[in-house]
């Protein structure tokens, strides 16, 4: 999904009974001057634009980012930090006005939209004001001067992953990948990462993402791995990534085929991190990118204490938006918000580990490596350092790190 109360011009706490969440009326109240007080003048604001307005599903997931960016406010206990929530009604019209009459509020800094839509409505908007945006989309295309996707980019995973397979020694690749906008941002990923670590790629096959035709390129690729074993350049590592969704098939495909996964490392993504994939003896030994769990955990239990409900994956966005902007919320105005801070090298810690802002948009996120086992999923080798999200063919690389795109 991209960047996600109904709540008109401005809201109120949610009903989880934090009320960590202040908002300002759309006109201010009175004061000497500029009509505000002393102490509404001395308040740091930032806005967090959600499609609490949209759609039932939608409006769902961003009541549940709302209530985890007022659990960050809380426990972060800032008083001179005012979150400022908008409805941008799940449109790019509303997301607009919405960060119009923020910025006209006086927020330094917007927290998300959640729809890629919304946040390429608002991006012009705030790159006018001098506003900086940390949005929740997934979709490169809306990042760069002054937008930030703090968001989940499966292309890092890919970078990870292929990375520790060169590192342990694998040196010939193929590939079965879905044919879509998602699949072929992974594709252009996962090629740059093996010929970056001097390995080869053999051959990339691409599926119908309903997997309806699924039988000829599975074909293809299977066929290729066999004759490899022939010609003294032997394929050792097969990427298949996934949604979750697709793993069973995926599953049955490599028994049909008879997969051998005593010869043929099996590289996937961290859609397999499901059940179904822990009962299939194929998928054993495979390894993936993720960020490390422990994290994630933590924030779930204290979500669920506070507003008896188990947050949606996407919760940590919202989450570690506020954590961001709380950071600077002491220094001078004007001094907050700026590029050296926002894009530090150290990044910050946040609920999946540690991630860093960047100019071109997607994120950079320190990723751990798993292996399935029969006993479950384990830690193979730990979080480390920056993986970014390589987007596209022409993306260049900077520095070594559920998934529709929106």
């Amino acid at each position: 999904m991209g960047s996600a109360g109904i709540l008109g011009a401005c809201a109120a706490g949610s009903d989880g009974g934090l009320g960590a969440t202040s908002a300002l009326p759309a006109k201010p109240a009175n004061g000497p001057g500029t009509g505000r007080t002393s102490a509404e003048q001395a308040m740091v604001k930032a806005a967090l634009l959600l499609p609490l307005g949209g759609s039932i599903q939608m409006s769902m997931v961003a009541k549940a980012l709302q209530q985890a960016a007022e659990l960050s406010l809380f426990e972060r206990n800032t008083p001179t930090f005012q979150l400022v929530v908008r409805d941008d009604k799940g449109t790019p019209q509303g997301a607009a006005e919405a960060a119009m009459t923020a910025i006209a509020d006086g927020c330094e800094i917007i927290l998300g939209p959640l729809l890629g839509s919304s946040v390429a409505a608002v991006a012009p908007i705030a790159r006018q004001a001098q506003v900086p945006v940390i949005a929740f989309s997934n979709d490169p295309t809306n990042g760069g001067r002054g937008i930030h996707l703090l968001s989940f980019f499966a292309t890092a995973e890919t970078t990870r992953a292929v990375g520790h397979a060169l590192a342990s020694g694998r040196r010939h690749f193929a590939a079965l990948i879905p044919d879509d906008i998602h699949g072929r941002d992974m594709a252009a990923a996962f090629r740059r990462a093996v010929e970056a670590g001097g390995g080869r790629v053999a051959t990339v096959e691409h599926y119908p993402a309903d997997l309806s035709g699924m039988m000829e390129p599975s074909q293809r690729v299977m066929s290729a791995i066999g004759g490899s074993h022939d010609n003294g350049q032997a394929i050792d590592a097969l990427f298949l990534p996934s949604s979750g969704d697709n793993v069973p098939r995926l599953a049955a495909m490599l028994r049909q085929h008879d997969f051998d996964t005593s010869r043929v490392k099996l590289i996937v993504s961290s859609g397999w991190d499901n059940p179904a994939a822990l009962r299939e003896p194929k998928a054993a030994g495979a390894w993936l990118a993720a960020p490390d769990p422990g994290g994630w955990r933590e924030f779930s239990a204290r979500f669920a204490k506070t507003y008896s409900a188990m947050p949606p994956r996407l919760a940590s966005l919202a989450y570690d938006a506020v954590t961001v902007a709380t950071a600077f919320a002491t220094q001078p105005q004007g001094q907050r918000y700026v590029s050296a801070n926002l894009m530090r090298d150290q990044g910050f810690s946040g609920v999946d580990g540690l991630f860093r802002l960047t100019a071109a948009g997607p994120i950079e996120r320190s990723f751990a490596m798993f292996e399935i086992q029969e006993q479950g999923i384990v830690t193979i080798d730990p979080a480390r350092g920056f993986t970014p999200a390589f987007i596209g063919a022409a993306s260049e690389p900077t520095a070594a790190v559920p998934l529709a795109r929106g």
